[in-house]
C-alpha cells in the first residue's frame, strides 16, 4: 500500500503534459487576379511558387496563438495569372512542455493541425475565381523544423568561428 502511494505522488510531481486545440480560425486573406479578365485568353500552363512561414505569440501562461502564412503564386510565362495569401492561425493550450519540446510543438504539431484549412480556404478561392482547383501538396514539418534547426546550428558554428579568428 505504501508503494502505490509512493508511486502516485512520485507521478503527480512530474510535470503533466497537455496539448490542445481551442479554436482554429481564418486571420487574413488576399486573393489578386492581377491581369484581369486577360488572363482567360492565356493558353493555361501554370507555373506555381508556393511560400509557407510560421509565427508564434504568447497569448497567456499557456495559450499560444500559432498563425500559419500560405503564399502562391501562379505564374502564365512572366505573368503573374493570380496571387493567394492565407494566414490561417489557431489557439493551442500548451503546457508542461518547455525549449526545445516546445518549439518544435509550436513549429511542427501546430502548422500541421492548420495547413489542411489553409488549403482548404486556397482551393475555395481559387476556384471561386474562375480558375481550376489547385491541388496543394502536404508538407511535412517535422523535416522543415529539422532543416531549420541544422540551418541554425551550422549558422551559429559559423559565428564561433568568425568570432575565435578575430
Amino acid at each position: 500500500m505504501a508503494e502505490e502511494h509512493n508511486g502516485a505522488a512520485a507521478n503527480s510531481e512530474a510535470p503533466k503534459v497537455q496539448f490542445a486545440m481551442q479554436r482554429i480560425y481564418l486571420k487574413d486573406l488576399s486573393f489578386e487576379t492581377p491581369l484581369g479578365p486577360e488572363v482567360f485568353k492565356k493558353q493555361w500552363k501554370p507555373q506555381v511558387n508556393q511560400e509557407l512561414n510560421t509565427q508564434t505569440a504568447k497569448v497567456d501562461e499557456n495559450l499560444y496563438e500559432v498563425a500559419l502564412t500560405l503564399t502562391i503564386t501562379v505564374k502564365l510565362e512572366e505573368e503573374t495569372a493570380f496571387l493567394v495569401e492565407v494566414k490561417q492561425a489557431g489557439l493551442f493550450l500548451i503546457s508542461g512542455l518547455e525549449g526545445q519540446q516546445l518549439a518544435q510543438a509550436l513549429n511542427t504539431a501546430c502548422p500541421q493541425i492548420l495547413f489542411p484549412y489553409a488549403r482548404e480556404v486556397v482551393d475555395n478561392v481559387v476556384t471561386k475565381g474562375s480558375f481550376p482547383a489547385l491541388m496543394l501538396p502536404p508538407i511535412n514539418f517535422d523535416a522543415l523544423f529539422a532543416a531549420a534547426m541544422a540551418q541554425a546550428q551550422k549558422q551559429a558554428e559559423g559565428t564561433k568561428e568568425e568570432q575565435a579568428e578575430a
